[in-house]
């Protein structure tokens, strides 16, 4: 298998599991600095123009992080990634997909990128507050799924990837303070041995919590 990702980006979480699964696996970074996400080879194999992408050992390629961590999970139990149970799944499938498309596309987009959502400069602290919103509201829901336990469903699974890449975002990239759980969270993914090995790869320095 190989991971093809930006330092950093929402795909540091499918490198995690990959990391936690413990078989042999490649990385190929793509620049976003460079727009490298946009060229013509890299658009052939991912014509969303975006990270993560895992390509297969048979050559398919995967993209969409619910679907790439449902996969690695699925097709790899001994890492224990999900639960076996139906409600254990859908209820890893929910958070994640709230993480990303919610917390991550609603929140952050606007956050960083107010340009996709107003032509005017002047309108983009607008754009920003939207986002601000949607962020507030999304941390919150899910320190409360936390409450006081280590990871979000009892036991660590695939769906803590996907909220500690937007608690990493959060924390280091807006410099913005987690709430009480979240930020027990981040320090609790933060000391798993997968995590700090993924961060050593992606040249990403682990932040002081």
């Amino acid at each position: 298998m190989k991971l093809l990702y930006s330092p950093g980006e929402c795909s540091v979480g499918i490198h995690i599991l990959l990391e936690e699964i413990g078989k042999p696996y490649e990385i190929e970074r793509v620049s976003f600095a460079y727009k490298e996400q946009h060229l013509s080879d890299f658009k052939k194999i991912n014509p969303k123009s975006k990270v993560p992408v895992l390509l297969r050992d048979d050559g398919s390629a995967l993209t969409e992080f619910p679907a790439i961590a449902t996969w690695l999970a699925r097709t790899n139990p001994a890492a224990g990634l999900v639960s076996e149970d139906v409600e254990g799944q859908v209820r890893a499938l929910e958070a994640m997909e709230y993480c990303t498309a919610t917390i991550h596309m609603q929140g952050f987009t606007r956050a960083f990128h107010p340009d996709r959502y107003v032509v005017l400069e002047s309108d983009f602290p607008m754009v920003r507050a939207r986002g601000r919103e949607f962020l507030d509201k999304g941390f919150a829901i899910m320190d409360a799924q936390l409450g006081a336990k280590p990871y979000l469903l009892g036991e660590f699974s695939i769906a803590d990837t996907a909220l500690f890449y937007v608690e990493y975002w959060e924390a280091v990239r807006l410099k913005g303070k987690l709430l009480e759980n979240c930020a027990r969270h981040f320090k609790t993914m933060l000391s798993r041995p997968s995590v700090q090995k993924v961060f050593a790869d992606e040249g990403l320095k682990i932040p002081d919590v």
